[in-house]
């Protein structure tokens, strides 16, 4: 659909992504003109202007997506890694089988995460893409790209790698071998000079983002890549402090908490976000707060792999900049942005409540219900995200805004006999129907597709997949 203008109307609630009085707005109606929004009120249509009638539907921005691995759609529920935690999972399955996939299958495997990411109502999408390696056949970059551009979606590349490996690698194919710090800087220079957009609407950026700052690199390349991404113009993106073994690591290597020492080598700022910090002490939230530091909290896969639940109103009473990541579906196979609300909104709720103890031992609370509003999971996940990217333009529902926004039906029982049908799509569990998604003024969804797309035949395709990339990672191993 391509015209001057769109009028949405007569939408039953509109979350706007915005803190405060401004949380909500009462609509019914907003108007897109291009690629923005022009107003949002009491609206009437004007001659020949296309409408999507969003009755009995609710509408959000798009969520910003900032860490995934999108390689990882085709290794969901791998039974080798299924009930390990991070270190040992690692070894078990993205390692074992990263040196399986070939061009066909890693662009495979990136069509069916951003699919599934559009279909949540997702529109910008900060993929932590770390398979890299020297002689590598494809250039996973351009094709990250390519699928972001193809679906219409906003794509920050956060360029992943290491130049050197962790024991557990040191047995592992060519896939997993380090490049030089050299390549590793030439080629964030190229991507950075090719892809990376400054505008604050921008479809595509590109971070520098060494897969992890304790492991990846020496503490002087570290440095390195920070003063050069701060000369590109880029920001910088790493896990972080996501179990204790991180604790362990830096204070055994280091002397230093993960974020003290992340601090010594300029790893920290407004320009840069980790994903996790689930394990901190208090020095270290407010030394991230206090550099302004984001977090992209990742709460399924935390979860699924024991790791823990990041103090989320800690981080932001503290000033961390807190958005929303799905990671990577090898240890999140709901890898969407309504199952990761839904979860950051509980398991908020639950951390706080897990602290509850009785009068005898202290205790002043019984439970944590007012840990995180669904409100504060909607900004958390779209106007956090905006802002962790420095994407300024998107986020929120505001007039001259980019029309980056998603509607949500209401027509699955699971919605049926709310008193507050704003909060559906976070409260209500479960995938709701995508009435459409629009990013940048663009519908890319309507009525629940993909314009364009065999979804069957996706399908298909990731079976065939999977077996091949059984076969060959059993290969790879004898």
């Amino acid at each position: 659909m391509t015209t001057n203008s769109i009028l949405i109307r007569n939408a039953t609630a509109i979350l706007t992504g915005l803190a405060g009085t401004g949380e909500r707005h009462p609509g019914p109606d907003l108007r897109v003109a291009g690629s923005v929004i022009e107003a949002i009120g009491q609206l009437g249509p004007r001659p020949g202007e296309p409408v999507i009638d969003a009755t009995d539907c609710v509408v959000y921005p798009a969520w910003v997506n900032t860490h995934h691995h999108l390689f990882q759609s085709l290794l969901k529920g791998d039974p080798a890694g299924l009930d390990l935690s991070l270190t040992p999972w690692l070894g078990a399955t993205p390692y074992r089988f990263r040196a399986a996939f070939d061009e066909t299958t890693f662009r495979l495997a990136v069509r069916i995460g951003l699919v599934e990411l559009v279909r949540s109502g997702c529109g910008t999408v900060a993929d932590h893409n770390y398979l890299y390696y020297p002689g590598m056949p494809y250039d996973s970059s351009a094709i990250l790209f390519e699928e972001a551009e193809a679906l219409g979606l906003r794509f920050v590349l956060c360029r992943g790698g290491a130049t050197r490996t962790r024991q557990l690698e040191s047995n592992l194919p060519q896939a997993l071998r380090p490049e030089s710090l050299d390549r590793f800087l030439a080629d964030c220079e190229r991507l950075a000079a090719r892809y990376h957009q400054c505008a604050p609407d921008a479809m595509r950026r590109v971070a520098m983002a060494p897969t992890t700052p304790l492991y990846s690199m020496p503490p002087e390349a570290l440095r390195t890549c920070a003063r050069t991404a701060r000369r590109l113009g880029i920001r910088l993106h790493s896990h972080l402090s996501e179990t204790v073994e991180y604790q362990n690591a830096a204070r055994e290597m280091h002397r230093a908490t993960p974020v003290a020492f992340c601090g010594e080598h300029e790893w920290l700022g407004p320009d840069v976000w980790f994903a996790h910090l689930v394990k901190l002490g208090a020095d270290e939230i407010r030394q991230l707060g206090a550099s302004g530091t984001g977090i992209a909290h990742c709460p399924q896969s935390n979860g699924r792999l024991g790791s823990g639940i990041a103090d989320i109103p800690a981080l932001e009473a503290a000033g961390v900049p807190v958005s929303l990541g799905v990671d990577g579906a090898a240890s999140n196979e709901a890898a969407d942005m309504i199952s990761e609300a839904h979860a950051a909104w509980l398991l908020q709720r639950a951390r706080r409540g897990h602290e509850a103890r009785p009068r005898a031992e202290g205790g002043s609370f019984e439970g944590g219900a007012d840990a995180a509003r669904v409100e504060d999971v909607v900004r958390w996940g779209t106007a956090g995200g905006a802002a962790v990217l420095g994407l300024d333009a998107i986020g929120t529902l505001q007039p001259g805004k980019a029309a980056d926004l998603a509607i949500y039906r209401l027509d699955d029982p699971r919605c049926f006999g709310l008193h507050d049908p704003a909060i559906a799509p976070v409260a209500s569990g479960g995938r709701p129907s995508l009435r459409a998604l629009l990013v940048g003024g663009r519908v890319v969804a309507e009525h629940d597709a993909i314009p364009g797309l065999d979804l069957a035949g996706l399908g298909a395709a990731a079976r065939e997949a999977v077996r091949h990339l059984q076969q060959r990672a059993a290969r790879l191993a004898a």
